[in-house]
């Protein structure tokens, strides 16, 4: 095989078994990809090329016996929210410099289990607050994906050397790319970009209001928001506890539903992860979803929504429809609340999670006159300027006065939310299927992004109310832009039904076909 790296983890899982290749060699593979393309890309924070290449003997030793788990000599990327014991952990904040923890979140831990392979620690995000991977302390992610244009040219006429004129062929058409760079969406941007771009055959993110399925949407890749409570919390540095939840980003369907099955557990330790089973979510896929109910919800509709994304919307319900499953209108009348009532709920437990960084037992000390100066010091070196945001949003909407005009209505709001869904899916939808995002990925330090925050915020305008009713979301890529960029759709599913996402994801995927950038890294 001449690029290792371009194996889907499917495709690797089973060469790795017949013996064909061996985990080191694709272990090296990755690592000499990250060597050539993150100064590019910035997607790693912390490569750990020791530890791969133990891990990766250590499977070869096991499949030589015929033995090894499901991910057996598979290299991922860890996003730098979980916790990884003896690495790198900062949640890519300078308040957590020097982090190292000696303990292994749930999720990383199940996936060592299954023999999987830690190629290093993903940027994202500064504590996953953001829509852009632009607020790491470690600068921003690039996309590998590049704006292209088509232009037509027509050519000269030529002398035919007796003094007349002969066409040399008519109009030409060259595809040429522009050298803007594009953000490749967050917070587990760092995640999406590695993967797209060929840096790890998969990798771990997380989702508070769309941050796995919104850079899935910018990268061309598959990410998947389970069900809260599909997967441990525990390990993962808190953003929002009530919304936040561990997922997936892959090349491909399949390949996310192999990790996700790796990944997903309940655990003693973490009290909202639910006890019930894991299914084969590999097994789903090739399913018919002849006569299964695809809810299209006219709320999602917005004023100013791009015709590539009305576009694409069309395009996946006439595939789900030839592939024989019924379409229906449906309606979630709150839906145009779910966004201000998230930036509410997920900034008041930022607020309350945030306050352990202090400066006193690990991270960042700033030293001050005295103990309480030393942790304002701290803090104000320490956190970012969207963190920072996020903190006093947090703590006004949970000041005395001001928790029930804001933070309890807010939440009155979500379960509203959350009963417009249950309401469309007692009627007998089984999916829902939506545009992932707005916009295809915008660029680098924007400025129309950088001077007004909101606009950022409503990257996430179709993916928040997955989080505050709980529900389980993937985004599979559906087709391209204009400009050659990636747009992806979300099917939306009940709780604890991702093997039904994974079915029609499959489907949009088979009827898409699969998208990868031009390589310029």
């Amino acid at each position: 095989m001449s690029d290792l790296t371009k194996l889907t983890i499917a495709e690797a899982r089973n060469k790795l078994r017949a013996k064909e290749i061996k985990a080191a060699e694709i272990a090296d593979a990755y690592l000499a990809a990250i060597e050539r393309a993150n100064p590019l890309l910035n997607a790693y924070i912390a490569v750990t090329p020791e530890k791969a290449r133990d891990m990766a003997r250590a499977s070869d030793a096991k499949l030589a016996k015929g033995e090894g788990g499901a991910l057996e000599g598979i290299p991922l990327g860890i996003k730098d929210l979980f916790a990884t014991e003896g690495v790198h952990t900062q949640a890519a904040s300078h308040v957590l410099d020097g982090f190292k923890p000696r303990y292994e979140s749930t999720v990383t831990a199940n996936l060592w289990a299954d023999g999987a392979v830690m190629l290093g620690k993903l940027n994202m995000d500064e504590f996953a607050m953001g829509s852009s991977n632009e607020t790491s302390y470690y600068g921003p992610v690039v996309n590998p994906w590049r704006r292209s244009r088509v232009e037509t040219s027509v050519m000269p006429t030529t002398h035919d050397g007796d003094g007349g004129f002969v066409s040399a062929g008519g109009a030409r058409q060259t595809k040429s790319y522009d050298n803007m760079q594009l953000v490749p969406g967050g917070s587990s941007g760092g995640s999406a970009s590695a993967v797209s771009a060929f840096l790890c055959a998969g990798a771990t993110a997380t989702d508070t209001g769309g941050s796995i399925r919104q850079p899935a949407a910018f990268t061309g890749t598959v990410g998947i928001k389970p069900t809260y409570g599909r997967c441990s919390r525990w390990g993962i540095v808190a953003f929002a506890s009530s919304l936040d939840q561990a997922g997936p980003i892959a090349r491909d369907v399949r390949d996310a539903a192999i990790m996700l099955k790796s990944m997903a557990s309940v655990d003693a330790k973490d009290t909202t992860s639910v006890d019930r089973p894991v299914p084969d979510y590999e097994a789903a896929l090739g399913r018919s979803v002849k006569g299964m109910k695809v809810g299209i919800p006219r709320e999602y509709r917005v004023d100013g929504m791009p015709d590539d994304i009305e576009a694409l919307w069309q395009k996946g319900i006439a595939w789900l429809k030839d592939a024989g499953a019924e379409i229906v209108d449906i309606s979630l009348p709150h839906t145009k609340y779910a966004l201000p009532a998230y930036y509410i709920v997920a900034p008041a437990e930022a607020s309350s999670n945030l306050a352990r960084y202090d400066g006193v037992r690990y991270g960042l000390r700033v030293p001050g006159k005295d103990i309480v100066d030393m942790y304002e010091q701290s803090r104000a070196a320490g956190f970012g300027r969207e963190v920072k945001r996020r903190i006093m949003i947090g703590t006004y909407v949970l000041s005395a006065g001001y928790y029930d005009a804001y933070y309890l209505q807010a939440q009155k709001v979500r379960t509203m939310i959350k009963r417009d869904f249950e309401i469309a899916f007692d009627a007998g939808v089984d999916v829902i299927l939506t545009p992932a995002t707005p916009s295809a990925a915008f660029g680098v330090a924007d400025q129309d992004m950088a001077a007004d925050p909101v606009k950022m915020y409503l990257n996430d305008i179709f993916t928040v109310t997955v989080n505050m009713a709980g529900l389980p979301g993937i985004a599979v890529p559906a087709g391209l832009d204009r400009h050659g960029l990636p747009l992806a759709l979300q099917l939306i599913g009940k709780p604890f039904e991702e093997e039904t996402l994974f079915q029609a994801g499959h489907v949009i995927e088979q009827a898409a076909g699969r998208f990868e950038p031009e390589k310029w890294w």
